[in-house]
């Protein structure tokens, strides 16, 4: 691995790191399995999705706002028709696992903690690093939906801000089958401010606009594709744009996603995802 300060002054300058390698395909491997086996024994029942009443709407937000000290599966929009069946097999049909595997699952919590991480962190200036939430991502081929535009502080904001994302790529990210686009720089300077707020009240959540500055344009030198090789972490900024678009090809795009932030800032009571003592946060 380079060096703490080349890491750290890369970091610092483009607001994300590409760490190739840092898994081994062993390691990618368990982890795809353990995911597949989750949604095997999943039974959608009544979280199953119809859009057609605010009950059910309500159901499935209210199975969202829960799911901070869970494993729960959630489908993709597109697995559906319009009558609310699903349009493929189910094992194509999820869009995400979320979002305490790393603490409930064996097989999660030793690809989510070790020396390798605290020492990443460790470079990058997490002092005493918090990890509140892991998703795994299927990005499913032909369907796989598009995630516009955003930053990750929206909803992990603490003061200051300093959540950080360890995103692995648990197959080839490419052009093709959705990767990660991000614009370098884009955490610091007069771009570098938080565009919206995820928050949450009770039982209800929604974004919040706090600032206008436009997202990068999609036709401008703004913004540049990451396309890695399973096994690669990349980590980045809090404030740093990232999007990713649908993957119309019929090859997946699984990762798996960290949401980090350090004990020494004051994570917002306001964020969607709380903790309490029947599963408080840890580290690496």
């Amino acid at each position: 691995m380079t060096n703490s300060a080349d890491l750290a002054s890369v970091y610092a300058e483009q607001g994300y790191l590409v760490i190739p390698g840092f898994k081994t395909a062993a390691d990618v491997a368990a982890l795809r399995q353990r995911a597949l086996d989750i949604v095997d024994a999943f039974d959608p029942g009544e979280q199953r999705p119809v859009f057609t009443t605010e009950e059910q709407q309500r159901h499935v937000d209210d199975y969202f706002l829960d799911s901070g000290d869970q494993m729960r599966c959630f489908f993709e929009e597109e697995a559906f028709d319009a009558e609310g069946r699903l349009r493929v097999d189910k094992a194509l049909a999820i869009n995400k696992i979320g979002h305490a595997m790393h603490d409930l699952d064996p097989v999660f919590s030793a690809f989510s903690k070790g020396q390798a991480l605290r020492g990443v962190a460790a470079e990058l200036g997490l002092k005493q690093p918090q990890v509140w939430q892991s998703m795994f991502i299927f990005k499913q081929p032909g369907i796989g939906g598009e995630v516009r535009w955003h930053q990750d502080a929206s909803f992990f904001e603490s003061d200051p801000i300093t959540v950080t994302t360890f995103w692995f790529a648990l197959e080839d990210a490419t052009l093709h089958n959705g990767c990660l686009w991000t614009e370098p720089g884009g955490h610091k300077g007069e771009r570098g401010v938080l565009r919206e707020r995820f928050v949450r009240e009770g039982r209800k959540a929604w974004m919040e606009q706090i600032d206008a500055t436009p997202w990068p344009a999609a036709d401008s030198r703004q913004a540049i594709p990451l396309e890695v090789e399973a096994g690669s972490l990349v980590v980045f900024h809090g404030l740093l744009p990232h999007y990713s678009a649908a993957n119309r090809s019929d090859k997946s795009r699984h990762a798996y996603t960290l949401h980090v932030t350090d004990a020494a800032s004051r994570y917002s009571p306001r964020n969607w995802l709380q903790r309490d003592g029947t599963l408080p946060v840890g580290g690496f």
